[in-house]
């Protein structure tokens, strides 16, 4: 059986080896500030603020109304430009969407001769150019009956369509960038952490030191598995209450025991993973390869990303060996919906088997390793 006091000393080796870096110190700082800031602020899923300028070859009252009509916060002020410097601007990115209102356009509708509006889009802008195409044409038809009739007509429509929207009811998709921004920094920097501490016992020579000593190739890992779970257990903790809870203005539905029990199963997962991948590459080098075959793809497909649903379902099956797709459902459903244990259970109990499974094979790896280099 390990010794746990050996493991305990050996951990706090691992902490002292890690304060002393201030490289991967500064990272996982920025880490799990920073970026998962940036992420729920930048990543906006609504349009805000688009650039757009207008074309008006007609200069009637109808075409100064339409371009009265698109304003903040869902565009910015509209600047009117030339028909010869439309590619310019498109070229250079300054404007999302450049409109051309032709000439006649105000005699044409009047007598209801369907003339077309041109909207050049630079779908480079991929979310604003799709949101933001749909946003022009329902404001522009809007504008044009109000000013054919004289006053806004509305519809009675047959059916009218009752929307409630549950667990997150101003649609803010800051909430989601947030969170999943953190379930992709806990999966990537419990990896590296302890794939680049056993790389770094074997570049300084160490591990030859710790193979000369009354040590077992599990309590070498369990200790690494354990220092690094609780660095990133615990910046985990602050970035959910700083910087989700508090700059991003997240209100957390459920509760943030389960979560941390959740993030501590994931870990057990993840940090097994990276002994793997951290005694099967032999430099960081190749441990950064690795991760952009195996990581990106967990973080990518486990539905952090996309809807797991809408992926194909070959996809879905081979993801459910992922830890990751479990603890995207078990962070959703306990932050956003305020789901209890018995709710989760089932992805608890899957992400543990995933984490005794990778820490057998990483453990067999790891001996072998050992003999071979004894």
């Amino acid at each position: 059986m390990p010794n746990l006091s050996n493991i305990f000393h050996l951990g706090i080796k691992e902490l002292r080896s890690l304060y002393r870096d201030p490289v991967l110190s500064v990272f996982i700082l920025l880490a799990f500030t920073v970026l998962i800031f940036v992420a729920g602020k930048g990543a906006s899923l609504e349009l805000n603020n688009a650039p757009i300028a207008i074309v008006d070859e007609d200069r009637s009252p109808l075409s100064l109304r339409l371009i009265n009509s698109l304003y903040p916060p869902y565009f910015k002020t509209p600047e009117v430009i030339d028909f010869a410097g439309i590619d310019r601007v498109l070229d250079k990115g300054r404007y999302t969407f450049v409109m051309v209102i032709p000439a006649n356009f105000h005699r044409d509708i009047l007598a209801t001769r369907q003339p077309e509006i041109q909207l050049n889009v630079d779908a480079t802008q991929m979310t604003q150019a799709f949101i933001g195409a749909g946003y022009i044409q329902a404001i522009l038809n809007g504008e044009i009956n109000e000013y054919l009739r004289g006053y806004r007509a509305k519809t009675a429509l047959p059916v009218e369509l009752a929307l409630r929207v549950r667990f997150n009811p101003t649609l803010t998709s800051e909430w989601f960038g947030g969170v999943m921004e953190l379930i992709n920094i806990i999966t990537m920097l419990s990896v590296i952490l302890t794939g680049a501490a056993l790389i770094r016992e074997r570049e300084h020579g160490t591990l030859e030191h710790l193979l000369v000593m009354p040590l077992t190739p599990a309590e070498i890992m369990f200790s690494k598995v354990w220092a690094m779970a609780l660095v990133v257990l615990l910046a985990s903790i602050l970035s959910l209450y700083f910087v989700i809870k508090g700059l991003l203005g997240m209100p957390i539905a459920g509760s943030v025991p389960l979560f941390i029990l959740a993030t501590a199963l994931m870990l057990f997962s993840t940090t097994s993973l990276g002994i793997f991948l951290g005694t099967v590459a032999r430099t960081m080098p190749q441990l950064g390869l690795l991760m952009l075959l195996i990581i990106m793809p967990m973080q990518m497909l486990s539905g952090g990303a996309t809807p797991y649903e809408s992926m194909p379902e070959a996809v879905q099956y081979i993801m459910l060996a992922a830890p990751t797709t479990h603890f995207v459902r078990i962070a959703q459903a306990i932050l956003y919906r305020g789901a209890g244990f018995e709710t989760v259970w089932p992805n608890f109990l899957i992400i543990f088997a995933l984490g005794a499974v990778f820490f057998s094979a990483s453990l067999l790896v790891f001996r072998r390793s050992l003999a071979a280099e004894s």
